[in-house]
């Protein structure tokens, strides 16, 4: 097993519990709060680095843990993620209500997966967004492969449904 180091090891991962931390609690000042909290518990478990099979898993983990309990604690009141992390390119079209239409419907998926129930929305995070396997959800998550599978399963089904009854409502 490989000696850890919080500088070359654990800091790194900061912009991927980040990530996680504000798709559960859809909050960027609570995101960092939970990062920030995390990497002070992950510091004063130092003594079990040595221990882990994976640190990263142990430290997505530990903040999905502090997201989740922040996020009973306020009673899931929280705004959707705001329209100032839109990241998508608009450059294929010059029309400006293809843009639009476009940029209503990224607004409506985010919305589907705000909505989603925390542990179909974690997994959805860690494995459209993050690119992690179904076994490393699973260790992160606490839960089995097979559960992982199905909760990707159902929120896949759950924001196509949402997303085509809203987009056919009227016609």
């Amino acid at each position: 097993m490989k000696k850890i180091s919080f500088r070359n090891d654990i800091l790194p991962l900061k912009n991927e519990l980040y990530r996680l931390a504000l798709r559960i609690t859809l909050n960027p000042a609570e995101a960092e709060d939970v990062v920030q909290e995390t990497m002070i518990k992950v510091w004063n478990r130092r003594d079990r680095w040595e221990e882990l099979d994976s640190i990263e898993a142990f430290c997505l983990t530990i903040c999905r843990n502090i997201a989740v309990d922040k996020t009973r604690k306020a009673g899931n009141q929280n705004p959707s993620l705001e329209e100032g992390h839109d990241s998508a390119d608009y450059s294929y079209s010059s029309n400006p209500e293809e843009q639009t239409m476009q940029r209503d419907r990224i607004a409506l998926v985010r919305q589907l997966i705000d909505n989603l129930p925390e542990k179909q929305r974690s997994c959805m995070q860690l494995r459209e967004f993050e690119g992690k396997s179904y076994k490393e959800i699973a260790q992160i998550l606490g839960v089995t492969e097979e559960q992982v599978k199905i909760n990707i399963f159902r929120a896949r089904q759950q924001i196509k449904q949402q997303f085509i009854k809203t987009e056919n409502y009227g016609l």
